[in-house]
C-alpha cells in the first residue's frame, strides 16, 4: 500500500463491528490502525501519523469523550468521526464541544461513513479553518467584539474585560448559535440539542440566556450587534467578520 494512503484510526471495541469497519476502509485505499479501548487508541495517535479517527464513544477504561478531549488537548487536529448507540442531541453536543467533527450513530450505513470520512479528510487537508459560518466548530476560541468565548475551559472574557467562568449549558447554546453564524436557530432547534426531547425547560429560559451572552459580549445590549431574537422564530448570531 502506498505510503501516501490515509492512515485512518478505528477505535472499536465490537469486535465484529470493528472487522467490518477495517475490511471496507482497506477495500476504499485507506491504510487502517484497529484498537479496541482509548489507551491503545492515545498511544497510536502520539506515535504515528494519523489522518483521521473513527472513535466509539462506549469504550471500556476510558470512554471515547475522554479520549477525544485528550486527542484535542495535546494538540492533535485530525477529523475524528463519533459512532454511538446514543444518538441524543445533548451528547452530539457535547462531542463536537470536545473536539469531534462529525457524529454517527448506529446503526449506520457504510456508504454514508465512507462519504464522511472522505470529506473530512477532504476538507482537514485543505484547510486548518472553517469559513465564516460554522467557524466556532473548530475554534477552542471565538473572539466577539472585544470579548471572546473560550470554549475548552468553559469561559469568556467579556466585553469590558472581565473573564468568567460559565456552565456548560451556556457553552453549548453559545456554540450552536456561534456554529450558524449568520442563520437564525428556532427554538425547536435549541431545545432538542441543549435539553433533549424529555426535559423542556420553560420558553423564557432561553431568552434568559440570550440576555446574558448581550450582557457579556453588547456594549449596549439594548442595542445588540451580535445576539439578536428573531420574534415568533428563533435566535440568530452575527460575527464580526459578517459585519
Amino acid at each position: 500500500m502506498s505510503e501516501k494512503a490515509n492512515r485512518v484510526l478505528v477505535v472499536e471495541d465490537d469486535s465484529s463491528l470493528q472487522k467490518m469497519l477495517v475490511m471496507n476502509l482497506k477495500a476504499e485505499g485507506y491504510h487502517v490502525v484497529a484498537v479496541d479501548d482509548g489507551i491503545d487508541a492515545l498511544e497510536v495517535v502520539r506515535s504515528q501519523r494519523i489522518d483521521a479517527v473513527i472513535l466509539d464513544v462506549m469504550l471500556p477504561v476510558m470512554d471515547g469523550f475522554q479520549v477525544c478531549s485528550i486527542i484535542r488537548v495535546e494538540g492533535h487536529k485530525m477529523p475524528i468521526l463519533f459512532l454511538t448507540a446514543k444518538n441524543s442531541g445533548p451528547e452530539r453536543l457535547e462531542g463536537l464541544l470536545l473536539g469531534a467533527d462529525d457524529y454517527l450513530g448506529k446503526p449506520f450505513s457504510v456508504d454514508e461513513l465512507l462519504l464522511r470520512l472522505a470529506r473530512l479528510i477532504e476538507q482537514s487537508k485543505r484547510s486548518s479553518d472553517y469559513g465564516a459560518v460554522g467557524v466556532a466548530l473548530d475554534l477552542d476560541v471565538l473572539k466577539i467584539g472585544k470579548g471572546e468565548i473560550r470554549f475548552d475551559q468553559y469561559s469568556i472574557v467579556t466585553h469590558d474585560g472581565q473573564i468568567k467562568k460559565i456552565s456548560k449549558r451556556e457553552i453549548m447554546l453559545l456554540r450552536l448559535l456561534t456554529s450558524k453564524n449568520g442563520e437564525v436557530v428556532s427554538r425547536e432547534e435549541i431545545l432538542e440539542t441543549i435539553w433533549g426531547y424529555s426535559v423542556y425547560p420553560n420558553t423564557r429560559t432561553i431568552d434568559n440566556y440570550l440576555l446574558s451572552f448581550r450582557k457579556y459580549f453588547e456594549p449596549n445590549p439594548k442595542s445588540p450587534l451580535y445576539f439578536h431574537s428573531v420574534r415568533g422564530v428563533g435566535y440568530r448570531f452575527y460575527s464580526d467578520i459578517e459585519k
